[in-house]
């Protein structure tokens, strides 16, 4: 079974909602990325969403921008994330999601003549470990080749859905996307926020009465208590900002930096 079908099959029988965290890979460096996917598993992550650095994220609110700066500043490449990947993911047993956005996955491998080609991407994603493939600047409706060149290499192609998406866009999205569906809770960039928005609902119940395609809901989540929310009507929560912003004040300090991550982590699973 595809591991993150498996995933979901497993947290249905024990009626449980899926907590899928977000790290930005190569930050604040790539063997600090290795560890921490061990600390995400080993304290409650059923799924874990890792960030391919860009310079131009525009989906993406300050927080995760400076995530993304910082590890661009030290030399990461796509190639490197999937080579920590590789590293790590025989010993990190919840699935693990790429976030990239288009170009760098097109720009993969150009120097061996498969520019604007996502294959060469794709198939070493997969053979690092990557279950499935999140692209924030690819609009289904310009997604088909994408998809199909995913599911070739063994890749679930993850679309997003947002409180914007018509009803006939929710149906093609439920029908493209594989292993879950990321809906965006609200209309703008990442980041935490205080209050979330209850513009999300109608969204996933739509999308539950088209689907039995897992929904996860990401964006803006930031508390347990919103954790918990949100969880009342989606398959999983999806958490990146908020973890990120955990992590900055002791990116210089291994120890704290896990500590820190396991509690914000043990909070989030209680609640979830």
């Amino acid at each position: 079974m595809d591991p993150i079908r498996a995933v979901f099959e497993r947290l249905r029988r024990s009626r449980r909602k899926a907590l899928m965290p977000f790290i930005m890979g190569g930050d604040p460096d790539l063997p600090t990325t290795g560890k921490l996917l061990r600390v995400l598993a080993e304290h409650g992550a059923d799924l874990i969403e890792v960030g391919v650095p860009f310079s131009d994220p525009l989906a993406d609110g300050p927080t995760i921008q400076r995530a993304s700066s910082r590890a661009l500043a030290r030399g990461t490449t796509p190639e490197a994330v999937l080579e920590c990947i590789r590293r790590a993911a025989a010993r990190v047993p919840a699935p693990i999601l790429l976030l990239s956005y288009w170009n760098p996955i097109v720009q993969y491998g150009t120097g061996r003549s498969h520019a604007a080609d996502p294959t060469p991407f794709l198939r070493d994603a997969r053979a690092a470990g990557v279950c499935g493939v999140i692209v924030p600047d690819l609009p289904v409706e310009e997604g088909e080749g994408f998809r199909a060149s995913a599911l070739r290499a063994g890749v679930d192609p993850i679309f997003l859905a947002a409180p914007t998406s018509p009803p006939e866009r929710l149906r093609r999205i439920a029908r493209c996307s594989e292993g879950l569906i990321y809906y965006v809770s609200v209309t703008g960039t990442t980041g935490a926020r205080r209050r979330l928005s209850h513009e999300w609902l109608d969204g996933v119940r739509q999308l539950k009465l088209i689907t039995t395609k897992p929904v996860c809901v990401g964006f803006g989540i930031s508390t347990p208590s919103q954790a918990s929310s949100v969880a009342r009507a989606a398959d999983g929560v999806i958490v990146g900002s908020a973890l990120i912003r955990t992590m900055e004040p002791h990116l210089r300090r291994p120890r704290a930096l896990r500590q820190a991550v396991s509690l914000f982590m043990r909070r989030l699973r209680r609640a979830v």
